[in-house]
């Protein structure tokens, strides 16, 4: 049941404004709560490239050297492609992998 009626009387200072108010239902209001989560969390995840620089790699594997990094692209266990003689960009699908593949399960 709502108790505002559908237009009230807004008072901001130097001014009047006339404000809508619209009454949910409490399920209809999760309903599109989870909707806007849903659309907004699929809109983030299109916007994530594959290929990463080598900071987005470091911090993803926790790591502050730049000789680590390279030890782990030498050894093959992440991807990486270089486009250009001084640009070394990583998988960031090869990197989640490698994290749990070394993922350690508790007792």
């Amino acid at each position: 049941m709502c108790f505002y009626p559908c237009c009230v009387l807004c008072y901001t200072p130097y001014k009047f404004s006339l404000m809508e108010v619209i009454c949910l239902e409490d399920a209809a209001l999760y309903t599109m709560i989870e909707q806007v989560v849903e659309r907004l969390s699929h809109a983030h995840d299109d916007k994530k490239d594959n290929w990463i620089s080598d900071e987005e790699a470091m911090h993803l594997l926790n790591i502050k050297s730049h000789t680590t990094l390279q030890k782990l692209r030498d050894e093959g266990k992440i991807r990486f492609s270089q486009p250009q003689k001084r640009v070394i960009l990583y998988d960031r699908n090869s990197i989640h992998d490698y994290l749990d593949k070394n993922a350690h399960n508790t007792f």
